[in-house]
């Protein structure tokens, strides 16, 4: 995750998003307890970190900011600390100031964001619809409260996403790519570069390293960081498991009442096209049905004042019409055949005329089948009202201050006492411990309280029962002890040095190279002075093209050859710890595009979307620039200080 922000950070338009990304921490509902997630101190939450215009973003705006993104972090990663944060520190602040610029811009010029159309993007978030599907202010603010969030945060990350969508989405919308620009692009990418590859390996070197205690307690000390142990807690839990909610079920009463209620949906049942016409004497329909019999229905009621939308009644079940007629007349006109004419019939309503129109038959859910659904329906909302019963009874006495054993042992629970565990549950001196999976909701609980919090209920995921989590122990994050991973030390300083060796090598292979000796010759000559077997340079070839089609992964050495001037030499790492490469460009053969239609049509396609983020971005400069904008150093610096290096 933190890649991908990076990624994000580093794009044309990158910075403008990041805001409105935060907006997506609103719409999911897995949020931890944020509120609770140590900033490392209160220090300096009112200070000014930047000025835009008449706008501002204060420490505490930013603080706020990295709480969601750790937050966000640790769903992948729950041992995230803010010191992983260091790298989206600026870019994280530079949406701040952006969104901030917005709002001032928008202020300049009368865009306003009003509440109708902010109350409308509410209304669309996942989680904020009650059960019923509709949103009313008790479904809202429950939403509010699963996600830790104010009325007032929400709106702020909405009004911010609009005006992100309404008024810098639109600055660089479908930007038209010049084919000429897109030519010479595309001719690029055909450019075919050969040269030379020598790999000067580690493992030989390796093998020839035998550090002393000296060396590996040196090494530790000035690596401590690497070994730092994250944060681990004693958690302790008590478990309602839901065993007496077994014993709640449906009752055959409960299961026939739903079924009355769906007896229209159920079994086989017949729709037929209904005309009625409802008078107040008997006198008068009698009249209607005899002129029924030679002319149409329409035509009948008309001298009583009847046009043929009064008399449309459309396609009805029994039950439907029951309820609009009555029971006498629902079965006369049900008894009845297709296209006959009913009545007089008499109901408290007036004498009824009925003309059945065309018969359907319409086959339902099996009543079974039905049964069955509605007991296991029935029978899970009884279950679920009974549990938020007992969590309802349990929050109280917690809440009048009963202790984690007194609410424990009152109401029967099972209680369980982790060792010390990091947020992924691993116990570091017990690598034989598992962390019970039917905790693992309140583990994350348990890492987002202060130990000072009052004990938390948390639902288990199958909604059967629910966990009382405590904090019994905080133990801060630390280096591990040398002894007790020596053997990770040694092997780390025997890779390191290996590294630096090997890249002792590869700088005098290069420097021969750069002298006038040939790469092949070079290498040979530094495997006989060094002692070392190094193995013959390769000789690749390939289009620029084709390193595309590698991706993220492309080889480290392949890429090197395309950032490389012909004739240039260097040296680059191994990401598979291999060793390090000495990588000499040999030629380059440029690229045509002119004949490969396809392809510059591609690259237009490709850059569409960069060309679009460096609209908006510059932009966003733009609007800046008018404003202004003045950073606080010092109070920025500080916020660095205590957040990503004094934040756990």
């Amino acid at each position: 995750m933190l890649s991908k922000i990076r990624n994000l950070s580093k794009s044309a338009v990158g910075t403008i998003f990041l805001f409105g990304f935060l907006l997506l921490i609103v719409g999911s509902f897995a949020l931890a307890d944020l509120s609770n997630f140590n900033i490392g101190g209160a220090g300096g939450g009112g200070d000014t970190l930047a000025e835009v215009g008449d706008e501002e973003v204060s420490d505490a705006m930013l603080s706020e900011a990295l709480q969601r993104q750790l937050g966000l972090v640790r769903q992948q990663n729950p041992e995230a600390v803010y010191g992983d944060l260091a790298d989206e520190f600026d870019p994280i602040l530079e949406a701040l100031i952006d969104e901030r610029a917005l709002v001032a811009f928008g202020k300049a010029h009368g865009f306003h964001i009003s509440k109708r159309l902010v109350d409308a993007e509410i209304a669309r978030l996942p989680g904020v619809a009650g059960l019923d599907g509709q949103v009313t202010d008790a479904s809202y603010a429950a939403f509010l409260a699963r996600n830790n969030l104010s009325d007032a945060q929400v709106r702020m990350l909405i009004a911010a996403d609009l005006r992100q969508r309404l008024l810098v989405a639109p600055v660089g919308a479908n930007p038209r790519v010049p084919s000429g620009m897109a030519q010479v692009y595309a001719s690029v990418l055909l450019e075919k570069r050969s040269g030379r590859v020598a790999l000067v390996p580690t493992a030989p070197i390796a093998a020839t390293i035998e550090p002393s205690e000296e060396d590996i307690a040196t090494y530790y000390a000035q690596n401590e960081a690497r070994y730092t142990v994250p944060e681990q807690r004693v958690l302790r839990f008590a478990r309602y498991d839901g065993a007496a909610l077994a014993r709640i079920a449906a009752t055959d009463e409960e299961v026939d009442a739903a079924i009355a209620a769906r007896a229209d949906e159920i079994g086989t049942r017949e729709r037929r096209v209904i005309s009625q016409v409802v008078l107040p004497d008997l006198e008068t329909a009698n009249e209607i049905v005899a002129r029924a019999g030679t002319m149409s229905f329409a035509e009948a009621v008309a001298p009583a004042g009847y046009s043929a939308a009064d008399i449309s009644v459309g396609p009805q079940t029994l039950a439907q019409f029951r309820q609009l007629a009555g029971d006498a007349v629902a079965e006369a006109a049900f008894e009845a055949a297709p296209r006959s004419l009913v009545g007089p019939v008499r109901s408290p309503f007036g004498w009824h005329v009925v003309r059945v129109g065309e018969v359907t038959v319409e086959t339902g859910q099996d009543e079974a089948e039905a049964r069955a659904a509605a007991r296991e329906e029935i029978t899970t909302g009884k279950r679920r009202n009974a549990l938020l019963d007992v969590v309802a009874d349990v929050e109280d006495a917690l809440r009048e201050g009963e202790s984690f054993a007194e609410v424990a042992q009152r109401f029967g629970l099972q209680r369980i006492e982790t060792p010390a565990v990091t947020a992924a549950g691993n116990a570091r001196d017990d690598a034989d411990y598992r962390f019970p999976e039917a905790l693992r909701p309140g583990l994350d609980a348990g890492f987002a309280m202060f130990a000072s919090d009052d004990p938390e209920i948390v639902l288990v995921e199958d909604g059967t029962g629910f966990v009382i989590v405590d904090v019994a122990e905080v133990i801060e994050p630390a280096p591990a002890p040398l002894a007790s991973i020596r053997d990770r030390v040694r092997a780390d300083y025997i890779r390191t040095t290996a590294e630096q060796r090997a890249g002792a090598l590869a700088n005098q292979i290069v420097a021969r190279v750069k002298d006038g000796t040939p790469l092949a010759e070079a290498v040979a000559a530094v495997a006989a002075e060094s002692g070392f077997d190094l193995p013959a340079p390769e000789s690749p070839e390939l289009r620029r093209l084709d390193l595309l089609q590698f991706g993220a992964n492309a080889p480290a050495p392949l890429a090197m050859l395309f950032r490389l001037a012909e004739g240039g030499v260097r040296t680059v790492g191994d990401p598979q710890a291999r060793g390090v490469f000495v990588v000499e460009l040999a030629e380059i053969e440029r690229g045509n595009a002119l004949t490969q239609t396809d392809l510059i049509s591609q690259t237009s396609q490709a850059f569409r979307q960069t060309l679009e983020g460096e609209l908006q971005q510059q932009f966003m400069l733009a609007v800046k620039d008018d404003l202004g904008v003045t950073r606080n150093a010092a109070a920025i610096e500080a916020a660095r200080a205590r957040i990503i290096d004094g934040g756990n």
